[in-house]
């Protein structure tokens, strides 16, 4: 097996495992692995309805988090500021994508993710509820991240003030709507944050990884069955031709990216390549690799120290993007006065998302 590809990006290695991040990679293991072989292993696709969202409902919201429901056009969607931050001082916002491999979480399971980010950057967040697997397409998913995006500036941010982010499958998203505005001819945005990704639905380089049987989350097998189920999706939507995942989008104009992944996750292979496409290309990418934790521990902050220091470094590089235009947005704000603030006509919005598939 292939171990690491090399890396043009020089990754950042976090050491360390506490005893409660190595407890949740054994309930991971022990848990959750088994449930997705079973999936994988079914003789006919099945999808179970999304009640991981419904129940984390009843989960309360870190101290201080303000939110409130925002309806996008297909889609629900929230305003959220974490605590201690104000959305009329803060020069910049956040477009955040939930993960769940397309096809469960939503606004509840990532709510108390999406408010720590939010206070560690200083940014309020518009958290998106895109269109899922198996009712709609991948591509349904990157037009509602898009809309998002939209929404963003109708409430006077710059492109260049948006920071866009996500976790596993949201990762692709971020990758993907970034590229979408771009080629529609919107303005470049602020960065990239990306939390375990998944960004090439090809399993054929995770299987050569050296871990492509280490993962506590996810053997090969789950893997390359999403890929048959986003495939099957696509052929049923009438979607045409090879989906572009991000790994192999044109990179050369994209925006600086943080990319975290732990050491022994499957969806490495996907972080290496990435990172190295763009540091290749010219364009700034940090790759955080930390020691055995597990797929998108972050989410585990409440629990979790590394949690807790990875939102830090998430936050730290968020403001770090803002550092050559502190003034808030209440200075920076265009005039909305006689201003078309969506100049890019739809059909450009249109033919950008279908390129990617």
């Amino acid at each position: 097996m292939r171990s690491h590809v090399n890396v043009a990006a020089e990754p950042r290695f976090f050491p360390g495992a506490s005893l409660r991040s190595r407890a949740l990679g054994l309930s991971l293991r022990y848990g959750v692995r088994p449930v997705l072989d079973v999936w994988a292993r079914a003789p006919f696709f099945f999808f179970p309805p999304n009640l991981i969202d419904h129940v984390a409902r009843l989960l309360p919201a870190p101290e201080g988090t303000r939110w409130r429901p925002v309806d996008l056009p297909d889609v629900p969607a929230e305003w959220i500021q974490g605590r201690d931050v104000d959305e009329d001082t803060a020069s910049g916002a956040i477009l955040y994508f939930h993960g769940g491999a397309f096809l469960t979480c939503g606004l509840n399971t990532h709510r108390r993710l999406v408010s720590r980010i939010s206070a560690a950057a200083g940014q309020p967040v518009l958290n998106v509820g895109y269109r899922q697997l198996p009712r709609e397409s991948v591509t349904q998913s990157i037009e509602d991240g898009v809309a998002g995006f939209r929404w963003l500036l109708d409430q006077g941010y710059r492109a260049e003030d948006i920071t866009l982010a996500g976790d596993s499958a949201g990762g692709y998203l971020a990758f993907s709507v970034a590229r979408a505005v771009m080629d529609a001819g919107f303005d470049r945005p602020a960065g990239i944050v990306a939390l375990s990704p998944l960004l090439d639905f090809d399993p054929a380089s995770k299987g050569e990884h050296r871990n492509a049987t280490r993962c506590q989350a996810f053997s090969h097998r789950a893997v390359a069955r999403l890929t048959d189920v986003v495939h099957h999706i696509d052929t049923r939507r009438g979607v045409q031709g090879a989906r572009t995942c991000p790994v192999n989008m044109p990179v050369h104009d994209m925006p600086p990216a943080l990319i975290h992944i732990g050491s022994r996750e499957i969806l490495m292979a996907d972080a290496e390549l990435m990172a190295n496409r763009l540091v290749s290309a010219g364009v700034p990418c940090d790759l955080h690799i930390w020691d055995r934790q597990v797929h998108v521990f972050q989410a585990a902050a409440s629990w979790v120290p590394e949690a807790r220091a990875a939102i830090d470094e998430i936050g730290a590089f968020i403001r770090d993007l803002d550092a050559t235009d502190l003034a808030p947005r209440t200075e920076r704000r265009r005039d909305a006065t006689g201003t078309d603030r969506h100049p890019v006509a739809p059909d450009r919005v249109r033919a950008a998302v279908d390129a990617l598939g």
